[in-house]
């Protein structure tokens, strides 16, 4: 990456799932970079996204580490205590429903309220994997109710939080992603139809899109092509 100089730090929550194990690898493999940190439950036993106390504990844990000039949540949960993605509306049962926001929404906006502080006040980017399915305006198919709705409530998470978090570091980029169907345990029961491509292009084409934003007011949609995707 070229954008923050020589001697940028980074930290990948949910370094231990395959697109940010893909992360790290090129983020360590970058010259550029002088340090990348991960966080998941093999390097913090007991983080979870479902428990914020552990969240406090792992950001206590790395505050000597700060700041960070790259910060990228590549956590998410397609398919939850062995239910996946409703197609239907006589599939919907409220605790799956819950347990989605659970996980993609309300866990990862805790996860901007504990790591966000962390961001270098200089040029910084706080990316979150979001999903295309999250996309009021391009939802043409329908089905996935609670995975599309709390993908759609992230990035308003993110929206409002690129808001407060720009007041104090305007050049910060704050921005959902969309890293493609991905050959991972995550998207394999759902990749029929889908054009797949592995872990490692995905990482790449999301490192080379963040590479190239600016920061703007409020937060930006892009996949991993580098190109903008409509609320």
């Amino acid at each position: 990456m070229q954008s923050f100089g020589s001697g940028y730090h980074a930290l990948v929550i949910g370094s231990h799932g395959s697109i940010g194990s893909a992360l790290m690898a090129l983020l360590t493999a970058d010259p550029n970079c002088d340090a990348v940190t991960g966080l998941s439950r093999a390097t913090h036993p007991g983080f979870s996204l479902e428990d914020e106390s552990s969240m406090a504990q792992a950001a206590a844990a790395l505050q000597s580490e700060d700041p960070f000039d790259l910060i990228i949540d590549a956590t998410g949960a397609l398919t939850i205590d062995g239910h996946g993605p409703e197609k239907h509306l006589g599939a919907l049962n409220a605790k799956q429903l819950a347990r989605s926001f659970e996980i993609n929404a309300i866990g990862p906006v805790l996860l901007i309220k504990h790591f966000s502080p962390f961001l270098s006040k200089e040029r910084s980017v706080y990316a979150k994997l979001s999903a295309r399915v999250g996309s009021i305006s391009d939802n043409m198919k329908g089905g996935w109710y609670g995975y599309r709705a709390a993908k759609t409530a992230v990035n308003m998470f993110l929206q409002t939080a690129a808001i407060e978090i720009q007041r104090k570091r305007p050049q910060c980029v704050v921005v959902a992603l969309q890293p493609g169907t991905v050959t991972s345990a995550l998207s394999a029961p759902f990749a029929g139809g889908h054009d797949v491509i592995t872990p490692d292009v995905s990482a790449k084409g999301l490192l080379q899109t963040l590479d190239g934003l600016s920061a703007r007011p409020g937060a930006q949609f892009y996949d991993y092509r580098g190109q903008a995707i409509d609320w």
